[in-house]
C-alpha cells in the first residue's frame, strides 16, 4: 500500500469492526484519520489503541449522528471550517435488521442512516473532495455496501417501508442504494471533469456487531458459524483500502464494485440508467437540496 503522508481520510463508524481496521491502517500509512461516529467514548479508545500501536499516527474523533441530518450538517461544516484536504471518504457506518423505528428526521432507519445519512455528508463534502484531488492523485469516496444489494429492490414510492416493513428488505434496499449512488456519483464526476472516484464495496460476511439484533437462537448460530466462515474485521476492511487506494497504486480512476480485493460485475438493476438519476433526484428532494 502506498503512503498517506499529507492525505486526510474521514472513516465513518470507525470506532469499531470493519472501520476501525480501515482507521487504524490509514493511520499506519500516514494519513490523517478522522473518525465520524455517535460513541464518543469508543471513537477515543478506538484512538488510544491505535496511537499506542502507531506512536506517530494522526487519529481524531468527530461527533456525527448518521439518524440526524442536523448533526451531519455540524459535523460538515466543523471539518470545512479547518481548511482542511478531504482526499478519501469512507461511508463505512451503518445498521442491519434493527426494529421498525424511524431516525431523527422520520425516515426508515436501514434507509435513513445507510444510505440517505451518507449521501447527504458526501454531498456537502463534495467540493472539499474536488478541490483536493489532482490528476495524478484523485480524491476517493468509498460506499460499504454488501453482496445483498444484489436482491435489493428500490421501491421509488416506498423508500421509507411505509406499506410493508421488513428488515430485511429495508436493509437490502439501502445497500442497493449505496450501490446506485456510487455508480452515479462516479459517472458524474468523471463526466464534469473531477478528480474524484466513486466505488461501492462488499466486504464480506464479516463476524462484527451489525448481528447484534439478530433474535437469541439466530445471533448464537451466528457466533458459532462465524468462528468457522466469517472474515474477521481486518480481512473485510481489506477490501475496502483496496478501492480506497487503488487510484494512488495503478492510476486507474475507474470507480466501480469492489468484492474480494478486485473490481467485479454488480447486478443488472445497477446497469439501468434511470434508477440511480431517479433515486439521487428523489434523495436531494427529500434533503431540500433541490
Amino acid at each position: 500500500m502506498p503512503r498517506q503522508h499529507g492525505k486526510v481520510a474521514i472513516v465513518t463508524g470507525g470506532g469499531r469492526g470493519i472501520g476501525y481496521e480501515v482507521v487504524r491502517h490509514l493511520a499506519r500509512l500516514g494519513a490523517h484519520v478522522i473518525i465520524g461516529g455517535r460513541d464518543e467514548q469508543e471513537g477515543l479508545a478506538a484512538i488510544k489503541r491505535i496511537c499506542e500501536e502507531y506512536k506517530e499516527a494522526k487519529v481524531e474523533f468527530e461527533k456525527l449522528d448518521l439518524a440526524s441530518l442536523q448533526s451531519i450538517q455540524q459535523f460538515a461544516e466543523s471539518f470545512k471550517k479547518r481548511n482542511l484536504p478531504l482526499n478519501i471518504l469512507v461511508n463505512n457506518a451503518g445498521v442491519m435488521l434493527v426494529p421498525e423505528g424511524r431516525t431523527k428526521d422520520r425516515f426508515e432507519q436501514h434507509f435513513g442512516v445507510n444510505y440517505l445519512g451518507h449521501f447527504l455528508l458526501t454531498w456537502l463534502l463534495l467540493d472539499t473532495l474536488k478541490d483536493s484531488g489532482k490528476s495524478d492523485h484523485v480524491s476517493c469516496v468509498v460506499n460499504v455496501s454488501s453482496s445483498v444489494h444484489s436482491i435489493g429492490t428500490i421501491r421509488l414510492n416506498d423508500l421509507n417501508s411505509c406499506q410493508h416493513y421488513s428488515a430485511h428488505a429495508a436493509y437490502c434496499q439501502s445497500k442497493l442504494g449505496q450501490v446506485l449512488f456510487s455508480s452515479h456519483l462516479h459517472q458524474q464526476m468523471q463526466r464534469e471533469g473531477f478528480p474524484v472516484v466513486s466505488c461501492a464495496v462488499d466486504p464480506g460476511m464479516v463476524d462484527t456487531a451489525l448481528y447484534q439484533h439478530l433474535c437469541a437462537p439466530l445471533r448464537m448460530a451466528q457466533s458459532l458459524i462465524a468462528r468457522l466462515l466469517f472474515r474477521t474485521p481486518e480481512e473485510g476492511a481489506a477490501t475496502v483500502l483496496s478501492a480506497a487506494l487503488s487510484p494512488a497504486l495503478d492510476g486507474d480512476p475507474a470507480g466501480g464494485y469492489w468484492a474480494n480485493g478486485r473490481r467485479e460485475m454488480t447486478t443488472p438493476s445497477t446497469f439501468d440508467p434511470q434508477l440511480p438519476l431517479s433515486l439521487w433526484e428523489i434523495s436531494l428532494q427529500l434533503l431540500g437540496l433541490q
